[in-house]
């Protein structure tokens, strides 16, 4: 027997493996199986080449558990080692500068077993002792027993072993006794080692017989040695694609596309991805693609990794050319990794464009699905962006689909301003904004349907992009206004009736916390509805945005909904009311006016005489005047506001009108609701 101490420059490698590791113990069963493949494999080689005479024995790798025994094996038929290979490959741990680099990297397993090869030793995070029992293919060998219990320490002795190939044997430490159960180790087989090239067998298959499940003789084989994105496109069929996306998502539900990569240059890189039917909540669909290294299971959080609009794809990506054993921000700065990425990205976009180009109808078919990915990879990447502008499809409201080549070439004629602008009108509810689009419609206009979380954040980056076009919604403004093509009409109401159809309508617009309401007046033709609602487009536009963005465009989101009234005073019905409130009011609004205006008159005498003169400077008297004048103006204006006030509340149309208004915009709601449908029935 032959005894030593492992050749390590710190003997603080035990240490940290059991202490600062023990976050990421479960990658052990990785690399002790991930170890055993590479061995297997190798003896396959070596057999091809014809260095290896012998029979080659059954590949498969097997994992068993002992509870009783407190042990957990993994056997393989593959390389083995001699003894002086135990001694070079698991003896020697002489890297130089460990003790400085434990320091550094003690908190970050991957880390440390990916930048020493020390796959092997992550067997002691759950283990208090660990033997290999191991025969090399090599002629003649002699099989050996090495032993180590989580310290510099080892035994190493000639046993008895009659096939080659190596078996790894962890005595489970007590307070990791879960890596014992059943559940949890084809949990973590499942997890790492689904798709490695060599069957990985864990117990046996079990079915159900005379109402009990019973073991039957047949290895329970865990993994799909060729899974789909190792072969060739050309043999693979479409039902091929769809079986592997429901082994990979067995609950999910068919894709839309799939991309099958297959590159060589300047880096190795395999995969399939998938175009998922993507749902509005953009987090659900996250975290889909999983990262593999050779077939061995890396991770499935890929964000910083690819750019984050792939993260909504589903599938798989395998590249020798990424470390199995590195932390994610390592991954993150890597250069093959960021030309990886690169890579990503054209293949979606070539491969978007190419299925558009091929079968635009049934592109079209799936648009909705695929509207709010591509939209956040437009938002997100701009080499995206510039790609995607050729197939990234806008939506009317009458259902056809156009490009935004297409769709400028389509509206630029009617919808130009008069400052050569190209306004794009859209609605977020078909149905909400009926009128609205109705409206538009009879003006000649197109209007596009936005009804998803991104479209307005889209819009606002298209209008970055594109000089001379901006988008705006079809309840921002009035008809005329929205695409303003000369001067207004004139508003053929004097300046006291505007200020008193103002107050008369403020007064009876709804008070509410949440909302505010500002009137203004537009001439918009007999034909045209009295009252309509509309939105400022640049503040709902930030509202909408700072429910996603949130940080500094929270601001917009705490702030009420701002609507407008837009009186239309061509309309008789709001003829009539300012023919009757004239009527009713101006005998008595008259005597105050002309009060105000001697308050203003005295009052703006004063300040002109005041103009150089310095506070001191300034008669008392004179300054008493001011403020006792300006009190007196402030007293009249309120009883100005009163008398509008209580000829709205006596004028039941009024409040008819607004709540009209209100209902067309689906904005009228319970209490007020109930009333209109009263008012309704007296008015009748």
């Amino acid at each position: 027997m032959q005894q030593g101490n492992i050749g390590v420059t710190s003997e603080n490698i035990f240490p940290v493996i059991k202490k600062f590791l023990y976050s990421d113990h479960e990658i052990f069963l990785r690399e002790l199986v991930s170890n055993a493949v590479d061995a297997t494999q190798k003896l396959k080689t070596l057999s091809s080449v014809g260095e290896y005479k012998g029979e080659l024995k059954n590949p498969t790798v097997y994992v068993k558990a002992d509870k009783s025994a407190g042990t957990l094996t993994i056997s393989d038929s593959g390389i083995g080692m001699t003894a002086d290979e135990i001694d070079k490959y698991i003896n020697q741990i002489a890297f130089s500068g460990a003790g400085e680099f434990l320091d550094k990297y003690k908190d970050n397993a991957n880390a440390i077993i990916g930048h020493f090869g020390l796959g092997f030793y992550s067997a002691f995070m759950v283990s208090k002792k660990v033997e290999i029992f191991t025969k090399s293919y090599k002629e003649g060998a002699q099989a050996v027993h090495w032993s180590c219990e989580g310290n510099p320490s080892f035994e190493i002795e000639d046993c008895n072993k009659e096939q080659i190939g190596t078996d790894i044997v962890l005595h489970i430490d007590d307070d990791s006794k879960e890596f014992l159960e059943d559940s949890k180790i084809q949990e973590l087989l499942t997890k790492y080692c689904k798709f490695l090239p060599v069957p990985i067998a864990f117990g046996k298959k079990k079915e159900w017989k005379d109402g009990k499940e019973q073991e039957t003789a047949e290895d329970n084989v865990i993994n799909n040695t060729t899974p789909a994105w190792i072969k060739k496109p050309a043999d693979l069929k479409e039902e091929d694609y769809t079986a592997f996306y429901r082994e990979l998502y067995p609950y999910a539900e068919e894709p839309l596309f799939h991309i099958h990569l297959n590159v060589d240059y300047p880096f190795n890189l395999t995969g399939i991805l998938y175009f998922p039917k993507v749902k509005n909540t953009i987090e659900l669909q996250k975290n889909k693609i999983q990262l593999y290294c050779n077939q061995v299971f890396v991770t499935d959080s890929v964000e910083g990794i690819v750019p984050d609009f792939l993260t909504l794809l589903h599938g798989v990506i395998d590249s020798p050319d990424i470390p199995l054993n590195v932390s994610r921000s390592y991954l993150q700065s890597d250069s093959n990794v960021k030309k990886i990425s690169a890579h990503i990205t054209k293949k979606v976009s070539d491969s978007l464009m190419d299925i558009f180009k091929k079968d635009r109808k049934e592109f079209e078919k799936k648009w909705e699905s695929l509207k709010i990915f591509i939209s956040y990879g437009m938002l997100t990447e701009d080499k995206f962006y510039d790609r995607a502008l050729g197939f990234n499809l806008f939506t009317t409201t009458d259902g056809d689909h156009y490009t935004y080549e297409e769709y400028k070439k389509l509206v630029e004629g009617a919808q130009t301003d008069k400052d050569g602008n190209v306004i794009f009108l859209y609605a977020a509810n078909k149905d909400a904004q009926y009128s609205y689009i109705e409206a538009a419609k009879a003006k000649g206009y197109s209007v596009l349907l936005f009804n998803d979380e991104l479209d307005v954040h889209l819009a606002s980056k298209l209008e970055q992009k594109n000089e001379k076009t901006r988008y705006v919604r079809v309840d921002s403004d009035t008809i005329d206004r929205l695409i303003v093509k000369e001067d207004a009409a004139k508003i053929d109401l004097t300046d006291e009736q505007k200020t008193a159809m103002t107050k008369i309508f403020s007064s009876q617009a709804p008070k509410t916390e949440k909302e505010d309401y500002i009137v203004s007046l537009s001439a918009m033709g007999a034909d045209a509805q009295p009252i309509i609602i509309t939105q400022n487009e640049f503040m709902r536009r930030m509202k909408e945005m700072s429910r996603l963005q949130g940080g500094m465009m929270g601001f917009y989101g705490d702030m009420p909904n701002s609507y407008t009234l837009v009186l239309n005073t061509d309309h008789k019905l709001i003829k009539d009311i300012v023919e009757k409130e004239g009527a009713e009011l101006d005998s008595k609004v008259a005597p105050l006016n002309d009060e105000i205006a001697a308050c203003k008159k005295q009052v703006d005498e004063l300040k002109a005489k005041h103009k150089d003169l310095k506070e001191e400077e300034k008669p008392e008297v004179e300054k008493d005047i001011i403020r006792t004048q300006e009190a007196r103006e402030s007293e009249l204006e309120k009883q100005k506001t009163e008398l509008y006030s209580t000829f709205a509340a006596s004028e039941p149309k009024i409040k008819q009108l607004i709540d009209l208004a209100l209902l067309a915009n689906g904005m009228l709601k319970g209490e007020a609701l109930s009333e209109f449908v009263k008012r309704s029935v007296n008015l009748l």
